[in-house]
């Protein structure tokens, strides 16, 4: 199952927000046909009129995919439109933070085809990592698909159950926050040794970037490559025995923030 088979059934995207926005330009850049997209948004942006996709038109009756990027509040209104393609051929991917397959299973039909998505906000420069979970109706073809129409907007993993979606949320999911708050103290601490406030934050800023996308680009584990910058004696090795510390140093303090992110997930999930 190919974009040409999604090209020639059609795709419909029901909200466009950010992530939406940030997967269709994704997938419009790949070649999909713009007349082969179809978006539901009360509120369409001046960049999507000027896309030429088709707005809150008629939908076709068997869309190769539904992809739903609503916020959860507003699935309940969002769904019963989509009703009468559930329990058919069409795949439904949801990019919806927190809501179970089984809600899909309950709105659309219990045969339906229904894949979960979790994606994470670096998706907006399609740098994302998203991870999928199919329900029992969703074939190897139609996951290989998700998997594709995800990779627009960064790198996709497959979970084995849908359990795990709580820690993906807590380590990937909320993890951006997390950079983005180190990327603030680092600030801070430069400037408490003497650092303009401007330069600090420069300094930081390209610093969490330039070693991400050096893990991600080097053969060696994000371990080696720390051993590799530590002299002994030297100064990363001063900073790093503040940092590793098992007691007061990041390392539980990272289990701990992971550990009450999966947890208010979990939470949420039971209501």
């Amino acid at each position: 199952m190919t974009m040409d088979h999604v090209a020639e059934n059609g795709l419909v995207l029901l909200g466009c927000g950010k992530m939406g926005s940030a997967m269709l330009q994704g997938w419009l850049a790949d070649g999909l046909p713009p007349a082969s997209v179809w978006v539901i948004d009360p509120n369409p942006s001046d960049w999507l009129r000027g896309t030429g996709v088709q707005i809150n038109a008629d939908l076709p009756d068997a869309p190769a995919i539904v992809l739903v990027a609503v916020k959860p509040q507003m699935m309940g209104e969002a769904l019963p439109v989509l009703r009468d393609r559930g329990n058919g051929a069409t795949l439904f991917v949801s990019v919806a933070a927190g809501t179970p397959i089984s809600a899909f299973e309950q709105a659309l039909g219990a045969e339906t085809p229904i894949v979960r998505a979790m994606p994470n906000t670096p998706a907006a420069v399609g740098r994302g990592i998203t991870a999928i979970i199919g329900n029992a109706h969703a074939t190897p073809e139609q996951l290989d698909l998700a998997d594709m129409l995800l990779q627009a907007v960064g790198q996709a993993v497959r979970l084995e159950d849908e359990g795990q979606m709580d820690a993906v949320t807590g380590l990937s999911g909320s993890g951006p926050a997390y950079v983005f708050h180190m990327i603030e103290c680092m600030a801070r601490a430069g400037e408490a040794q003497g650092l303009s406030p401007e330069l600090a934050m420069q300094l930081a800023q390209a610093t969490v970037a330039g070693a991400g996308a050096l893990a991600e680009a080097a053969d060696e584990t994000p371990a080696q490559l720390r051993q590799n910058v530590t002299s002994p004696n030297g100064t990363t090795q001063a900073g790093l025995e503040v940092l590793m510390d098992e007691h007061a140093g990041l390392p539980p303090l990272m289990v701990r923030t992971v550990k009450a992110a999966t947890d208010r997930s979990r939470e949420l999930r039971n209501g």
